[in-house]
């Protein structure tokens, strides 16, 4: 496990704690699209199905235990204790649109056509297009708070650190995962408005309008 993958789960578990804490501290989760936060739990769950046949490391089991557990922690919070916070009017992006063809290519296109592959598969994929509502609803309102913008700073920060991951595995593993690798750019490119805007803006203290992603 090289530098960059490690930084890469410390910057994707530091965006997740941003939020919970947000949302707790602020009993409210305005601003947070309820919509991606379902989309990344059921990333994790069929992405970490393997907890029950494979072992790889102490780390790598407790990583993926949190991460569900936070997921559907969020999930709970926004549909749950803090729903008549929940911007429901602004979270209006339609999920079909991304599952129907995310489902669609994860069967046309995978490593080997088996139930846990195709799941893992799919999680990938969909990982690559779940921060979409979220961009949506931001643009959808014109603003986000700034500890809302700090989450998405990390989370970008995330997929910019497993491209460099992977980089580093192909020069010196030799090991190259397209499935993976193609959609963490993807992923990425999605960021790059919201990486500028924040820059250009939050960090000097400004509040932040996003333009429509897709």
């Amino acid at each position: 496990m090289n530098v960059f993958r490690i930084l890469g789960d410390i910057s994707h578990l530091l965006a997740i704690i941003i939020l919970l804490v947000k949302i707790h501290k602020s009993k409210s989760c305005a601003g947070i699209s309820g919509k991606s936060q379902i989309l990344f739990a059921l990333v994790f769950t069929t992405r970490y199905l393997d907890l029950f046949t494979t072992f790889i490391s102490v780390y790598n089991t407790v990583m993926k235990v949190i991460f569900l557990m936070c997921s559907y922690i969020t999930v709970y919070m926004i549909y749950g204790k803090f729903r008549k916070t929940f911007d429901s009017e602004n979270d209006s992006f339609r999920l079909e649109f991304l599952l129907v063809p995310v489902t669609g290519l994860s069967f046309l296109e995978n490593h080997s056509f088996t139930p846990l592959e195709i799941l893992w598969t799919f999680s990938i994929y969909l990982e690559s297009v779940a921060i979409l509502p979220q961009l949506f609803m931001i643009s959808k309102t014109g603003e986000a708070e700034t500890i809302t913008t700090h989450y998405l700073f990390f989370l970008g920060l995330y997929r910019a650190l497993y491209i460099a991951n992977w980089v580093w595995r192909y020069y010196t593993e030799n090991f190259y995962d397209q499935i993976a690798v193609v959609s963490g750019v993807v992923q990425t490119i999605f960021y790059c408005d919201f990486f500028y805007l924040y820059i250009t803006k939050v960090l000097k203290g400004k509040k932040l309008s996003l333009p429509m992603p897709v």
